[in-house]
């Protein structure tokens, strides 16, 4: 196919169309129009591009949290502060990306069309582990871009229909798939934000204990990570959350997450470093266990 695909009006023939192949529209544009697909550029380029950072997602009761900071940066300049990185990948999963914005945002949007394409031609949807598969693939076909410094890593997650249950995926450069248990996060502040979440989550949460985790997660990854940006009240400008559950994605309104940023803003005010993780007994000199003292 490729460039014989096009007729002198700049339109697909109807055999490119027809021909026969899988279920995967990025095999279809490979074969009709490798063109559309993304491309890489000069690695010199990669350090004066847009990036976003940090996206943490965690399960909770019968589903999953994913939140993301609106920060952009090239170098040390903030170069956008209300950037989208979280996105719905269709009714039942979400996908948050870190790396360079604008391959990353293309990434996302061939996943969604892949997606969507597989289920119109099989008449049913990629189970939770097809999608998480798929996105490897994707992921794979940047490997090129990678190795030019045009990095994307992807952090996936969705409910799944068959367990019942809120899934976490993760992914290197290379495509590389590996299923997170409990919660994760990608990005420059990710270190910072998965240390916050170890001594926040608990098990089977509810969404909005874990929504309120999640966000100062971020808040933390925010106040030692340049790269990323914690909630700016002034703009009104809070962190993207979405949850996925039985009910399928829904995104948190900039109302909602708002309520949810003031309550850790408001919180940070009397304790700067955040809620200590919630230490019950020590273990006395001798052996036995006794009240910790009140902070």
């Amino acid at each position: 196919m490729g460039a014989d695909s096009y007729g002198s009006d700049g339109r697909w023939h109807p055999g490119t169309y027809l021909s026969p192949g899988t279920s995967s529209f990025t095999d279809f544009l490979a074969a009709a129009a490798p063109d559309l697909l993304p491309q890489a550029a000069p690695g010199s380029l990669a350090r004066d591009l847009p990036h976003g950072t940090t996206i943490v997602a965690a399960a909770c009761d019968g589903g999953v949290v994913m939140a993301g900071d609106r920060r952009a940066t090239a170098g040390n300049m903030i170069m956008q502060r209300d950037i989208d990185k979280v996105f719905r990948s269709d009714e039942f999963s979400a996908i948050g990306v870190a790396g360079v914005a604008g391959i990353g945002i293309e990434l996302v949007r061939l996943f969604q069309v892949e997606l969507e394409h597989y289920e119109k031609l099989e008449g049913h949807a990629l189970s939770l582990d097809g999608k998480a598969n798929r996105l490897a693939g994707l992921v794979r076909g940047n490997i090129g871009g990678a190795m030019q410094g045009l990095v994307v890593v992807p952090l996936f997650c969705g409910y799944d229909e068959d367990t019942g249950r809120g899934r976490i995926f993760s992914y290197d450069v290379a495509g590389g798939r590996y299923e997170e248990h409990r919660f994760y996060a990608i990005g420059s502040g990710s270190v910072f934000a998965r240390g916050s979440l170890k001594k926040l989550y608990q098990d089977s949460m509810p969404v909005e204990d874990t929504v309120l985790a999640c966000m100062q997660a971020l808040y933390d990854a925010a106040d030692d990570d340049t790269a990323t940006g914690g909630p700016d009240l002034t703009r009104r400008l809070y962190p993207v959350v979405a949850a996925v559950t039985a009910d399928g994605f829904e995104r948190l309104t900039d109302e909602a997450a708002g309520e949810y940023a003031r309550t850790v803003v408001e919180g940070r005010m009397a304790d700067p470093d955040g809620p200590p993780a919630p230490l019950r007994a020590a273990v006395t000199p001798n052996g036995s266990r006794g009240a910790l003292p009140s902070r």
